[in-house]
């Protein structure tokens, strides 16, 4: 089963170059995924209809109980037919159905068979999560199928709207499964089915939230809204997802727990009261269109509706009728979506209106829509008879309220009578004061999947008792009655029969009078779903600017109040109501002197931030708070954390100098004084309640520390640097996620900064600043003052420490600092590899050293300038974020081999002057984070650093230019 999913897989990613080189014709390929899937299901047969089943299971997370498991029982095997059978008959479709060179067919065919894949998968989830995986995969696939012809504003808007409704469904039915996991104590469907929890709220609100979740995915009113818009799509994805397939996994969910919870409150009710409305609206609805996909797409919504009462009465009959109903829907619906594209293929309109004797044109067709439509409305001898008449004669023997559900099914199925008589008429009936519609040939090869499958239908109904043993397989897993009820071709003149005959008379009359339907329809037309699910969009976009607008005021100062207020008042509302300092013992004010005289200087530092006037001086006070912290953890003993708060904030200091720049010198807002005042109070107040908070749960511990644990494990490997370790192998995937935010949080940040500077206009592009006389420009002048060489990156003059130093005017140079930075360059750098590679045993580390790396590249800036830094990092920083990124990822992957990452591989050796030596794949992790870390900060002063140079040289050369034109003149 397992090799069976992953096949789809595997060949919808080459569906892409397959279709490229070989046309539609590629779908015969793709088609045989699917087929071997419907082999082997053919193969299971005999075993599963016995009462037996076939399962598949290995671990995912052991922890939580979760296993990607897969279990072909009954119910498994009819789904398994339907998604194999239809989906493959659909990929041969599809090579009749598309013209060679049609755009973004590979894509279009990976997605139908990844989306076959995935159904697969789902009907075989013996697991809830693994079901919730592939629910949610086939909500992604089928958004991109419907969103197919992208150019279409139509086509976009259906496929959000289709997304929007199954995924946040999906979203409520996801925590009704954790809640349900909950309850039974385990995630595994076939344990739960076997030992269901005990009804209670919990089980009733877990149910609720499932059913929302199926009930969306199977557009059960008042969710159904989506299935009709989704008709945007090309036929085949009609056919297969909104007849066959996707819709039918909410049906499926529904038939599967309903053994063992259709007696939970409110399942029942719940169902049979949305079932019936949808079967009624939807029918009511598709006599009044004129589109045929959308006549079968209300029809599909109408017997969806059909479904679930049958699926969720929860007794052996109708689950009897219900197996037997599902396979009967797909055999009719999907060959009349594909006779549909069949009609709109060979008369170029779907329009109802504008098609006349195409019966007669196409007579292979319209014969083939005659069966599918027939069954559809339950005439002897098809299949759909047979299913109806056993969800007749079910629901006719149940209760009272199964009794009234009866009635207005007979309602229902007289409404399924009159739009498939519509249908038939309106594809191939020749009509009065119209000419007959021009029609080219349809082939054999494009007729035979719909034929196929109208084939099933017509020889299913006599031979029922061949797929009898299936269908009674799933409903064994209800109690049966005394009497249960046989699926038979023909069980004489009873009440059943009759009740189809008056459906039959009754959408016959209706057809008949459909012109005073339609009027009387459109008189009592309630507002579509679909008008209010766009006004609803529309509302809450409106609202979410109206919130955003009152509450993003730009206002950087308001941002951290705000911030500060809702943590002061949280924890305020925490001490008043819980008085958690009761047992707490009291507070040491330090452990040594010098923490008391370090923190002393840090707050002296914090405070003087306050008095002064210029940011320069803010932002340094600002830097000494940080070193002030490092030195507390110097004080108290952790030197890995003072060397990372050493480098982060040295490199924060140097970013924020760099910012104000391009800031006025000094703080030129006047606050005033009552202002002042509650800022300073909120700070106070806030710093104070963390402070408490912070006591308060050092003290509440009732736990071991877990440091204790962990540094014996580091021991017990031969290591001393717990930190380093804890990092690159016990929380090795945290330390992999925070790495990428890292790495997304800094490219994001430093391409919006000049998103619209990113190139700046040159002499002669649209944008540049015009030639003064003589040929002068604007650059010219700016190079001329700046003093760019040809080719600064080539050997440096003796005289010149630095490769670029002579890009800067001199009173921009200094020598001093030009010298240092050729001193103290490569020293940082060797200091940052030996961080790097001491890290198991000694301070350091990928991160630290990363930052020191960046340090050394500030300072080759600061010295040199931004030419300066493009000679001393030539390399792009994305490069080294993406390779960082790419080898600590790399690595974690690798490690789950044996469920670790730092003894995954290990090498040791000995080497001359050095000695032995031993290395890790903790050494490869950290030096994925060294590189991204690097990359961070290289994108960081580049964005903040030469950026604003090569803008300040632009205006540079602007005020040249405005002065040479002045002197020409």
């Amino acid at each position: 089963m397992t090799v069976l999913v992953l096949a789809h897989f595997v060949v919808a990613l080459c569906a892409a170059p397959l279709i490229r080189r070989a046309g539609p014709r590629g779908f015969l390929v793709l088609a045989l995924p699917p087929a071997a899937a419907l082999a082997w299901a053919l193969c299971q047969w005999g075993a599963v209809t016995g009462g037996g089943a076939r399962t598949e299971s290995w671990t995912w997370i052991e922890a939580y109980d979760v296993h990607v498991a897969f279990r072909l029982d009954a119910l498994a095997l009819l789904m398994v037919l339907l998604a194999a059978g239809v989906g493959a008959l659909v990929l041969l479709y599809c090579v009749r159905y598309f013209a060679p060179g049609t755009r973004q067919l590979g894509s279009f065919g990976g997605n139908l068979l990844g989306f076959a894949g995935a159904m697969l998968g789902l009907v075989l989830a013996d697991d809830l999560m693994i079901l919730y995986l592939f629910w949610e995969l086939t909500t992604v696939l089928s958004f991109l199928l419907i969103g197919y012809n992208s150019e279409k504003r139509a086509s976009r808007r259906s496929a959000l709207q289709a997304l929007t409704v199954t995924s946040v469904g999906g979203l409520a039915m996801f925590v009704g499964l954790l809640m349900l996991g909950h309850a039974a104590g385990t995630y595994r469907i076939s344990r739960i089915l076997e030992t269901p929890p005990a009804a209670s709220d919990t089980l009733s609100a877990a149910l609720v939230l499932i059913l929302v979740g199926a009930l969306a995915k199977s557009a059960i009113w008042p969710l159904s809204m989506w299935l009709p818009n989704a008709m945007a799509a090309p036929t085949p994805v009609s056919a297969y997802l909104h007849a066959a397939a996707m819709v039918k996994a909410g049906v499926y969910l529904i038939a599967r727990l309903a053994p063992a919870f259709a007696d939970v409150t409110p399942w029942r009710p719940l169902l049979l009261t949305l079932g019936t409305a949808t079967m009624l609206l939807g029918g009511w609805r598709a006599l009044r269109l004129n589109d045929l996909k959308l006549v079968l797409a209300y029809g599909t919504v109408s017997q969806l509706g059909f479904l679930v009462v049958l699926a969720g009465d929860g007794t052996y009959n109708t689950g009897l009728a219900a197996a037997a109903m599902i396979l009967g829907h797909a055999l009719f619906k999907a060959p009349l979506f594909l006779v549909t594209g069949i009609v709109d293929h060979a008369a170029g309109t779907r329009d109802l209106r504008r098609l006349s004797g195409v019966g007669r044109a196409l007579p292979w067709v319209c014969g083939v829509a005659v069966v599918a439509a027939s069954s559809m409305i339950a005439l002897v001898p098809l299949l759909g008879f047979v299913a109806k008449e056993a969800a007749f004669e079910a629901l006719l023997h149940g209760t009272v309220a199964e009794r009234w559900v009866l009635a207005l099914i007979v309602v229902g199925s007289a409404l399924t009578t009159a739009y498939t008589l519509r249908f038939l008429w309106g594809a191939f009936a020749r009509k009065p004061g119209l000419d007959d519609t021009t029609v080219h040939r349809v082939g054999p090869a494009f007729l035979a999947p719909p034929a196929l499958l109208s084939l099933g239908c017509l020889l299913l109904g006599p031979g029922v008792g061949w797929a009898a043993p299936l269908f009674e397989a799933y409903a064994a897993q209800y109690t049966a009655p005394a009497h249960p009820y046989h699926l038979a071709l023909w069980h004489g003149f009873g009440a059943a029969l009759w009740l189809s005959a008056l459906a039959w008379a009754g959408g016959v009359a209706l057809f008949l009078g459909r012109d005073g339907v339609v009027r009387l329809g459109r008189r009592l037309a309630w507002p579509k779903a679909d008008e209010a699910f766009g006004r609803t969009v529309l509302g809450l976009e409106r609202s979410a600017l109206q919130v955003t607008g009152s509450v993003q005021k730009g206002s950087l100062p308001v941002y951290v109040a705000t911030l500060l207020g809702v943590v002061l008042a949280g924890l305020l509302a925490v001490l008043v109501t819980d008085r958690p300092w009761g047992h707490a013992p009291a507070p040491r004010a330090w452990d040594t002197p010098w923490q008391a005289a370090v923190g002393a200087l840090t707050c002296a530092c914090a405070l003087m931030c306050l008095a002064v006037q210029r940011r320069m001086k803010a932002a340094v006070f600002a830097g000494l708070t940080g070193y002030g912290t490092a030195l507390l953890y110097v004080v108290q003993g952790a030197p890995d954390l003072a060397l990372t708060q050493f480098g982060v904030e040295t490199v924060s200091t140097v970013v924020l100098v760099l910012v104000m720049r391009r800031l006025p010198v000094n703080f030129g807002e006047a606050v005033r004084s009552w202002r002042r005042t509650a800022a300073m109070l909120l700070a106070f107040g806030s710093a104070a309640a963390i402070a408490c908070a912070v006591w308060l749960a050092a003290s509440a511990r009732t736990a071991g520390p877990a440091g204790a644990a962990m540094t014996e494990e580091t021991a017990h490997h031969g290591l001393k640097d717990v930190v380093a370790t804890i990092l690159v192998d016990f929380r090795a995937w945290d330390t992999m996620g925070e790495s990428a935010v890292l790495a997304v949080a800094v490219l994001g940040v430093t391409s919006l900064l000049y998103v619209h500077r990113r190139q700046g206009p040159t002499p002669g592009r649209p944008g540049a600043p015009p030639a003064l006389p003589g040929g002068v420009t604007a650059w010219s002048l700016a190079s001329r003052a700046i003093r760019v060489p040809d080719a600064y990156t080539q050997t440096a003059p003796e005289r010149s420490w630095l490769t670029a130093g002579d890009t800067l005017a001199p009173e921009h140079r200094s020598v001093v600092l030009e010298v240092i930075a050729r001193l103290v360059f490569h020293p940082i750098l060797m200091l940052s590899v030996y961080l790097l590679l001491c890290a198991e045993n000694l301070p350091g580390g990928g991160f630290v050293g990363g930052l020191v790396a960046g340090v050394a590249l500030m300072i080759r800036y600061l010295a040199g300038g931004r030419h300066e830094l493009d000679a001393a990092a030539p390399v792009h920083p994305g490069f080294f974020t993406g390779l960082g990124l790419a080898l600590s990822t790399g690595v974690a992957l690798l490690g789950l081999a044996d469920g670790t990452v730092l003894h995954a591989w290990t090498w040791h050796g000995h080497l001359p002057l050095i000695g032995d030596w031993h290395m890790g794949t903790a050494i490869l992790f950290d030096l994925g984070v060294y590189l991204l870390v690097l990359g961070a900060v290289l994108d960081v002063i580049r964005a903040l650093g030469s950026k604003i140079d090569q803008h300040t040289e632009h205006r540079a050369g602007l005020a040249l230019a405005g002065d040479g034109a002045e002197g020409a003149r």
